[in-house]
This record gives C-alpha cells, structure tokens and sequence, in this order.
C-alpha cells in the first residue's frame, strides 16, 4: 500500500559504494548472495550488480570511467565504503514529485535512468524515472524515489534465490546528529502516520522496512555487536538488516565459507563491516510478510 498520498510503496532498494565493484560482488557471493548481471548506467561513469531479494534489493556500485559523470559516487568512495544512499520505490514519480514539493521539498525533481545489463543473448535495456530531491532537503539523509519502467526485467530464475537465504530488507538504521530535525525531514517525505517515536529513536515505516533513525548512543543499544562513534556531524547509513527465511542455512553457508559472524539471542546473526565492504550486516530469522 502506498504511503499516505504520496504513492512512496516501500524501500525500494539501498545503495552500497564500493571501490572495486567485481571484488564486491565476489565478497557478497561468500556472504551468501547471489546477483544480477553487470549493470552500466548509459551516459554514467558508474556500473552495478544488483542482489535481488523478493520485493526489494541491494544495489553494488562502483566506478568503471572516472572521466564521467559518477553522481558524488567519487567523494563519497574517497571517505569510505558502504551503504550510501535509500531508494523509496514511487508507484507514481508525478504524484511523488507533486507531494513532495507540497510539503516543502522543493528540490523533488525527475530524473531518468537506464542501464544495460549484460546477457549471453544481448544487453538487457531496463529504464527508471525517478525523482531526486537534493541533500539539502533531506537533513543531509540521502535518498530519492525510484520508479521501474521495466521491472518485469529486473527479476529472472535464480537472481532472487540466495544461499544464505536471504528474503528482504527488514530494517536500516540511520546515524543522525540530531533525530528531530530528520524527523520532520521524513513526515514531509513519508507522511506523519509513517512515523513513530521510542524515546529519542524515530522509526520510519517504508512499506514492510523499517528506517530507525537514531543517534550513535541509542545505536549502541539497538545494535551492541557494532562498534559506533561517540558522535557524528552527518547523517550515515550504518546498519542493514536483512530478513532470512532459514537462519541455520545462512549460518551453515557462513561456515564453509569461513566468514566470522555473532550469534544474537533471538538466533539471528551478525557480520561486521570489515567483512561486507563498510555494510554492518545483521541476518534475522523470521517470515516473509506479505
């Protein structure tokens, strides 16, 4: 169901950054994913592989010609790997772009995408609207909307079958330094019915995920298999949650592949940054919702 009048249906999809893009996607295949074909954005100097879980995905981008336009994906890599951007899924990137500006983003703005995927039988053509919204106007969170023109494209035999049984994207918990102006940020994004307040952490209601919008400190709580710093000055993308539907499979696969991970006490398990190219990894048992 779309968020509010907003047509926002979910998240769509996180961005990870990563300075070698095939390294990347070897390092995700021992986690346990497998992905999409090499994706090259026409007219970028950025590519992708995409891990495609049932109704959502984790984008891989890296740069593959520097001396085009790579959308701040150069500084971005120049800080640190990681996740680096949110992509709310639009069913409508007019009704998006129409509310957004309404309630006072008034950068939201249409941006077409395409990138051909490489295939034995020719390059597959996908193509995206999506509406963009600058840093600005999102308190230094970076997001925008995405809208398939193609997704019938998007999802082919085994692309969504994952060793470490992976389903969804349950959660993603944003570092802010200070959770009321963000907070305001996401009612105009999302609508004030998407929002709910635990003490000083504000959950985001995106579809079936969750966006925890949280300082360093209660991160400390929620996350306590994470190291995280006393403060920070800038919004980051810090921890990604991902629903399994068989916890012992992924452990199994985590296993032979020789990859360390904790254990929580709801059977759930952890892997650190240093293992996921910056993405602090949490796999949580649990059913697909529907």
């Amino acid at each position: 169901m779309a968020t509010s009048n907003r047509a926002i249906t979910g998240l769509d999809h996180v961005l990870v950054g990563v300075r070698d893009l095939d390294a990347a996607r070897s390092g995700f295949a021992r986690l346990g994913f497998n992905s999409s074909p090499k994706g090259k954005h026409i007219g970028w100097g950025t590519a992708n592989y995409c891990i495609m879980l049932d109704d959502d995905y984790i984008e891989l981008l890296g740069i593959v010609d520097a001396e085009k336009f790579t959308n701040g994906l150069d500084r971005f890599l120049e800080k640190r790997q990681g996740m680096m951007g949110l992509a709310l899924g639009s069913g409508d990137p007019h009704i998006t772009r129409d509310a957004w500006r309404e309630a006072g983003l008034a950068s939201a703005e249409f941006r077409p995408l395409r990138r051909l995927l490489e295939s034995p039988d020719g390059d597959i053509d996908v193509a995206f609207e999506n509406v963009m919204l600058d840093r600005a106007d999102c308190a230094g969170v970076p997001l925008f909307a995405c809208h398939h023109l193609t997704p019938e494209l998007l999802r082919r035999p085994g692309w969504t079958s994952h060793p470490n049984g992976a389903r969804r994207l349950r959660s993603v918990t944003v570092l802010v330094p200070g959770v009321e102006q963000v907070a305001d940020t996401f009612t105009r994004l999302l609508g004030r019915s998407a929002l709910t307040r635990t003490d000083d952490v504000v959950t985001a209601h995106a579809g079936t995920t969750t966006i925890l919008l949280t300082s360093p400190g209660d991160a400390a709580l929620l996350h306590p298999a994470f190291d995280w710093p006393d403060e920070v000055d800038e919004p980051i993308l810090a921890v990604l949650e991902i629903e399994t539907g068989n916890s012992a499979k992924a452990r199994r696969f985590l296993d032979v592949q020789g990859v360390p991970y904790g254990v929580e006490t709801d059977g759930g398990l952890t892997v650190q940054p240093d293992e996921a190219f910056g993405v602090a990894l949490e796999f949580t048992p649990g059913e697909t919702l529907r």
